[in-house]
């Protein structure tokens, strides 16, 4: 008889293991670790959801090399994320009050991705989630084995058209641009402009 672990930890009255969120500041002025410590985190979801620190932006990102390598930014944090699946940042209400930059891959699920996102914050904004950055890297292109095909209600006038010309095949069939094979001078310039 094969059941879930959440199944058995209820049926047998054990604690579900807690949704933990890994983040890393990215603020040089803002530490929550000493000085020399890596300040690479992780949190169950309900320490996470009563953080109190001075941050207003937030980035998130799909990809644990682009987390651990993501540059400084002050007054921000970046959170590995969870794929489809964001219950352990859902409570975080203080999020409400961040600027938050979704960064996913360019395929048919990473807009999947970001329009589930926007279920629980509709204010994220992608980020190099956009035509100029895919057409930028067409030497790294990939691809996507089973594309997305639903319809997506919650994506921006330009995130709808890409996602569409991807899940139609209208570039080239499977299209993605995985979000590690980025450029770190492209991450860097698109920063600066968002920062500014």
């Amino acid at each position: 008889n094969h059941m879930g672990i959440g199944v058995f930890c209820r049926r047998y009255g054990f604690l579900d293991k807690p949704s933990r969120v890994r983040f890393r500041l990215l603020s040089p002025n803002v530490r929550l670790l000493p000085v020399e410590a890596d300040q690479d985190i992780t949190l169950t979801q309900a320490a996470f959801a009563s953080l109190v620190v001075p941050i207003s932006k937030v980035f998130i990102t799909e990809n644990e090399i682009n987390f651990l390598a993501f540059p400084p930014v002050c007054d921000a944090i970046v959170i590995f994320g969870a794929g489809y699946g964001w219950d352990a940042l859902a409570r975080s209400h203080w999020l409400n009050k961040c600027s938050i930059h979704y960064w996913g891959d360019i395929d048919t699920h990473g807009f999947g991705i970001l329009n589930q996102l926007r279920g629980y914050f509709g204010h994220v904004d992608s980020f190099l989630m956009d035509r100029a950055t895919l057409d930028a890297h067409t030497t790294v292109w990939g691809q996507e084995d089973k594309p997305l095909l639903a319809d997506l209600h919650r994506l921006t006038f330009d995130e709808s058209n890409l996602y569409d010309y991807l899940r139609d095949n209208r570039i080239r069939a499977g299209l993605r641009l995985e979000q590690e094979h980025i450029g770190f001078h492209w991450l860097s310039n698109r920063l600066e402009q968002l920062l500014e």
